[in-house]
This record gives C-alpha cells, sequence and structure tokens, in this order.
C-alpha cells in the first residue's frame, strides 16, 4: 500500500513523547519511521501481519537513519505479547471496511478490510498492551471513529484529543486522528485543513505540521 497523506498527518500529530511506542500494523514502516525521526529516545516495535508488507517495512528501515530504533515483527497483534512490556504510545491505522467489495488482491484486503483485525480485537491488543498513563493514537474515517470510540467506552478508554481532517474549507471532514487514554479528562478538539479554499494551494497549518517530513515545504 502506498503512503498516504492522512497516514502522514498522523504520524506528525501524534504525540510520541513516550520511551517505549509500538507501531500496529505498520505498513510500509511509515509511522514507525516518522515516530523515531521525532522522538530519537524511542524504541519502536512495528508489528505487522502481511509478509509482503513486513519485508517491505524492514527493508524500508533498515535503509534508513533509525534502523538502530524500530524493530520490525512478523506477527498478528492478537498473538503478540511483547515479552510481558507495555507501551507509552501505540499508533495505528487500522482496517476499517467491512462490507465493502473486496479486491481481488488478497494484500489490500488485508489493508483495508477488518475481518482479520476485527475493531473488538484490536481494542482488546491495546487494553492489554498500553500503559495505564499511556496513550495510543488511531487514524480512521469519522463514521467508524465514532463506532470505535463506542466500543473503546466500554474498555475504559477515551478521546482526549481529535484532529478532524478535511481536503479543504468547502469539503467535509474525511478523517478523524483520535488520541485515547484510560485517563482522559479535558477534551481537544481541532480541524485541518489540507488546502486552501482553491483546492490546490496547501495550507500554512498542513506545512507547518508537515515541513520536517515533505521534501516540496
Amino acid at each position: 500500500m502506498k503512503v498516504c497523506t492522512d497516514a502522514c498527518v498522523l504520524g506528525a500529530y501524534a504525540d510520541v513523547a513516550g520511551a517505549r511506542i509500538l507501531d500496529i500494523g505498520t505498513g510500509t514502516g511509515l509511522l514507525a519511521l516518522m515516530t523515531a525521526q521525532r522522538n530519537p529516545n524511542s524504541l519502536i516495535d512495528a508489528v505487522e501481519i502481511d509478509a509482503d508488507a513486513f519485508g517491505q517495512a524492514a527493508e524500508n528501515i533498515a535503509a534508513s537513519p533509525f534502523a538502530k530504533q524500530v524493530i520490525t515483527i512478523h506477527e498478528r497483534i492478537q498473538d503478540f505479547m511483547a515479552s510481558g512490556r507495555k507501551y507509552d504510545r501505540i499508533l495505528t491505522n487500522p482496517p476499517f471496511y467491512t462490507n465493502h467489495l473486496r479486491s481481488p488482491d488478497s494484500t489490500v484486503n488485508r489493508a483495508l478490510h477488518t475481518d482479520e483485525l476485527p475493531f473488538s480485537e484490536l481494542i482488546e491488543a491495546v487494553v492489554r498492551l498500553l500503559e495505564p498513563e499511556g496513550q495510543w493514537w488511531v487514524l480512521l474515517p469519522p463514521y467508524e471513529t465514532g463506532k470505535l470510540a463506542k466500543l473503546a467506552s466500554e474498555a475504559e478508554l477515551s478521546p482526549f484529543r481529535q484532529l478532524a481532517l478535511r481536503h479543504h474549507a468547502k469539503k467535509p471532514v474525511f478523517r478523524m486522528v483520535t488520541g485515547f487514554s484510560f485517563q482522559a479528562d479535558n477534551r481537544s478538539d481541532e480541524v485541518l485543513d489540507i488546502y486552501e479554499p482553491d483546492g490546490r494551494t496547501y495550507s500554512t497549518a498542513f506545512r507547518n505540521l508537515l515541513r520536517d517530513f515533505y521534501l516540496i515545504f
């Protein structure tokens, strides 16, 4: 799967201040690498179920300046025990399609459809692996964010910060970046427009957020 703009926003926006960080479904390794760039003192476990994606992530990470910070792990997150340790931060860009038409490519289906990682099992893994004072950051469309938040609340995980992502001010929100924790009190909500209303010029806020990662800025 190719790198997408909304995943880059997650990698640039999420709080990655922790010492131990977990990337669930690392794909190309994008979030793990962005985290390593932002937090040079972190140790990151990047878990991926798909063999081809795991291989690509391992190759990308090995070729980066951050290879000593990131470990790639080929395993289902449902089975991943992390040697009993827990994480200060967990990041994930999970599959979210349920009843949509399937692709003939099984790799695409695994990345986009929830069959192999239903929200309930994702939440179970997060509850098991997250430190009591840790944060879980998720990227999803608005409707799926609501579904996830409802299930997460049953596990005592609540949103404390949320970024709504739009193409520009005249377009609807198409993705939400949400921070969950076990100790959420005050909640902060923001909106980010990728472009100015002309639909072509990158907004100042988007440029500022992605400046350290986009070579064109």
